[in-house]
């Protein structure tokens, strides 16, 4: 497992902010790097997405495809478990709700394991990946996303502690149940609401 700096957290300033979270500091214009495997570099072309599961019917997106699907954005704030909070931030891409539409979640699916070409895994309640809660991004600042921040594609759940946005999604599995993820079976928290400080287990 590789950590970088990012995991070890930094001093937080004195200045309160009422857009921080609980516990956070304002990043500024940095956009920390974290990782706990190694940074691959998909091609576009390569990347692939699918929804499964618990599902009326399964599907597959090329980033082509994916691409042709209606342009949905967010503009707003995420938070990092490690501690750090960047405002203002742009991200592109498609709503996963319209994703969910595509695949007919089935009425018994509650939860998803979101699952990266890495073999990274997290685990999310339906509820915090519908309603405009969450993307497919592949641009950031309206330029293609970066490999080191997830590209060609990440999943954006801003809502939720970053850790719960995989990067270098391919996939969402739905289940009637909730199974922990990579960090959620090392012992983080299962929902991670920067609101409430649920980074840990039993936060």
């Amino acid at each position: 497992m590789t950590i970088t700096r990012g995991f070890t957290g930094r001093a937080r300033p004195a200045r309160p902010d009422r857009r921080l979270p609980p516990g956070q500091y304002d990043a500024g214009d940095a956009f920390p790097v974290l990782a706990a495997e190694v940074t691959p570099r998909p091609a576009a072309a390569d990347w692939t997405f699918r929804i499964d599961g618990l599902v009326a019917r399964p599907r597959s997106w090329s980033h082509e495809e994916m691409r042709e699907l209606p342009r949905a954005e967010y503009h707003g704030d995420i938070h990092c478990v490690t501690g750090w909070s960047k405002f203002g931030v742009r991200f592109a891409g498609v709503s996963v709700d319209d994703l969910l539409t595509q695949a007919g979640p089935a009425p018994e699916a509650t939860h998803a394991i979101a699952y990266s070409h890495t073999g990274y895994t997290t685990d999310l309640a339906l509820t915090d990946l519908t309603g405009g809660r969450a993307w497919i991004a592949f641009e950031y600042d309206g330029r293609p996303l970066a490999p080191e921040h997830g590209g060609p594609a990440r999943l954006l759940v801003p809502h939720l502690y970053f850790w719960k946005s995989a990067k270098w999604i391919a996939g969402l599995h739905l289940l009637d149940h909730d199974e922990p993820g990579f960090w959620e079976r090392n012992g983080y928290h299962r929902r991670g609401n920067p609101w409430r400080e649920e980074r840990y287990a039993g936060d």
